[in-house]
C-alpha cells in the first residue's frame, strides 16, 4: 500500500465542525472539493469519528457513493475516548459504526488515535485483526517512541506489525524528529504521516497580528497570541515561495515531503486542493530546508496542543 500512496494525504477533521477551526462546512459547500482532488489523483482520505462525532464521516460517505471503493483510500481512527469501556467487543464496535457512516466494509488505514491507556487499545485492534483475511494497515497516532516500539511488539506477537505513525509535525513542532520517532520510522519500514503541517493555517500566510484567526476557534486561542512570531515565520517562506512561483502555504508541505514523511492536509476549499497538487511538485534544496528550521527554532514556540504531549 505505501507505494501506492499519494505524497499527501487530504484531512477531514474540518469536515466535522466541532469548533476547532472555526467554519461551518456543508456537504453542498464540500462536495466540489472533493470531487477536485480525486480528479487530481488526490485520493487518501484521513478522517475520525471524533471529528464531529461522526459527521466528518457522513460527509465523506456521502461523497464516496459516488466512486469505485478501489478509487480511493480510507484512512480513519479508533477513538479511545469514544470506546465502549463495557462492551465486550470495542474496536469492532466502533469500525461497524465508522463503517456505517462511511457507507465502505473495510478500512484501508486503521489507528489507535492517542495513548490513552496504552497499550490497551492497540492489544484489542490487533486481537480484533488477528487471523483476517483483510487487515489494513494499522497505525499509531500521538504515540512516543517508547509506546510505538510496544505498539510494533504487540502487534508482531499477533502476526501482525505496525506500518504507520501520525504525529504532530511541523517546522514549528519538530519533536518526532528530535526524538528519533522519524529516523525510527524509516529505519523500519514505517510510514510516518505528519499532521497539523500548516499549524491549522498558521502557516500559510493568510494571517497576521492585522488579520488574526476567526475569534472563539480552538487555533485562534492557540495562534493568535503569536502571531508577531508568525509573521517572521510566514515572511521566510513567502521568500521561499516566491522563488517557486507558488503560495506560501505550499512550503511547509513542500518541506515535510522532503523530510520523508506524508504530509495531512486540511482541505475546506477547492483552492487548498490546488495547493496541494503544486506542493508536491516543489523541491526545497538543502540550504532552503535549513534556513527555514533555523528561523522557526529562534522563534522558540511551544505549540504543542491539549490532546498531545512533547514527544521525547
Amino acid at each position: 500500500m505505501a507505494n501506492s500512496l499519494p505524497k499527501i494525504a487530504l484531512g477531514a477533521w474540518a469536515w466535522g465542525n466541532d469548533g476547532t477551526f472555526g467554519d461551518h462546512l456543508t456537504a453542498d459547500s464540500l462536495k466540489p472539493i472533493f470531487d477536485a482532488a480525486m480528479k487530481a489523483g488526490l485520493n487518501l482520505w484521513d478522517t475520525a469519528y471524533v471529528y464531529g462525532m461522526g459527521t466528518s464521516e457522513k460527509i465523506l460517505g456521502r461523497f464516496l457513493k459516488d466512486y469505485s471503493r478501489d478509487s480511493y483510500i480510507i484512512s480513519d481512527k479508533f477513538t479511545p475516548q469514544c470506546a465502549d469501556y463495557s462492551s465486550k467487543t470495542p474496536v469492532e464496535d466502533m469500525l461497524k459504526t465508522e463503517y456505517q457512516m462511511l457507507g465502505i466494509g473495510n478500512m484501508d488505514i486503521y489507528w489507535v488515535h492517542n495513548p490513552v491507556d496504552a497499550p490497551k487499545w492497540i492489544a484489542e485492534v490487533a486481537k480484533y485483526f488477528e487471523g483476517k483475511a483483510d487487515v489494513p494497515v494499522i497505525g499509531v497516532s500521538n504515540h512516543n517512541l517508547a509506546e510505538i516500539k510496544e505498539a510494533d511488539e504487540i502487534l508482531r506477537a499477533h502476526g501482525l506489525r505496525l506500518g504507520a505513525v501520525q504525529n504532530h509535525y511541523s517546522l514549528l513542532n519538530r519533536s518526532s524528529e528530535d526524538s528519533g520517532i522519524v529516523e525510527y520510522c524509516r529505519e523500519n519500514g514505517i510510514s510516518f504521516w505528519s499532521y497539523m503541517v500548516l499549524e491549522q493555517g498558521a502557516l500559510s500566510g493568510k494571517y497576521d497580528t492585522g488579520h488574526p484567526m476567526p475569534a472563539g476557534s480552538g487555533r485562534a486561542e492557540t495562534y493568535n497570541p503569536v502571531l508577531d512570531k508568525l509573521e517572521i515565520m510566514n515572511a521566510r517562506l513567502q521568500e521561499v515561495a516566491d522563488k517557486y512561483k507558488v503560495s506560501p502555504a505550499q512550503i511547509p508541505v513542500a518541506w515535510a515531503i522532503a523530510k520523508g514523511t506524508l504530509p495531512i492536509i486540511g482541505v475546506t476549499k477547492v483552492e487548498h486542493v490546488e495547493d496541494a497538487v503544486k506542493a508536491c511538485r516543489v523541491e526545497l534544496t538543502p540550504d532552503e530546508m535549513k534556513m527555514l528550521e533555523n528561523t522557526a527554532d529562534s522563534l522558540e514556540l511551544n505549540l504543542i496542543r491539549m490532546w498531545e504531549k512533547k514527544m521525547e
